[in-house]
């Protein structure tokens, strides 16, 4: 091969080359994406209840011992499928992604043996509640802003009683209901 043909491929590989990173800096300029400065998702917000739900408004909610009153453990049991995705109910289950949660009523907070907890709940100390237990499966991170949870909560108050009603049946002694 003599040079004259050497010069045309190195031609047309350089020039290729230089039309492709043209083509390149020429995109990036007609479509422009920012970086996101914290890499990831924002995971879907609260949302505040709609300004047209006048009822919704003005009916006061329910205190946690009328709505226990009336809970239905069976029910209870339904709404709780979910949860068994990473947690186990039955005694002596043993961790999943989550703690077991036989016998969680009135169980020390963060005392799982063999499971890791995040700072944020160990920090709330204490005794799990029908409250405490309430607010956090209303929202997990509302509850402990830093948990490790990743479930959103369930906001329907009539589901959160049954489940409170099905935990307090998952022990060998049941806590007594709060009487309305």
């Amino acid at each position: 091969m003599d040079s004259f043909e050497f010069n045309k491929i190195a031609g047309a590989v350089l020039g290729t080359l230089l039309f492709v990173t043209g083509l390149g800096i020429l995109s990036e300029g007609i479509f422009y994406v920012p970086r996101p400065k914290v890499p990831g998702y924002d995971l879907p917000a609260e949302q505040a209840p709609a300004a047209g739900s006048a009822q919704a408004a003005t009916t006061p909610a329910e205190p946690l011992p009328v709505l226990l009153a009336k809970a239905d453990p069976k029910k209870g049991e339904t709404d709780a499928k979910v949860c068994q995705t990473c947690h186990n109910f039955e005694k002596g289950g043993g961790i999943k992604t989550g703690p077991d949660l036989y016998g969680v009523v009135d169980r020390p907070k963060a005392s799982f043996p063999g499971f890791s907890y995040s700072d944020a709940l160990k920090s709330k100390g204490g005794n799990w509640s029908f409250e405490d237990l309430d607010a956090f499966i209303n929202s997990p991170r509302g509850y402990a802003n830093g948990t490790k949870m990743t479930f959103p909560g369930e906001k329907d108050p009539h589901k959160r009683a049954d489940i409170l009603a099905y935990l307090d049946k998952l022990s060998d002694n049941p806590a007594p209901l709060p009487k309305p």
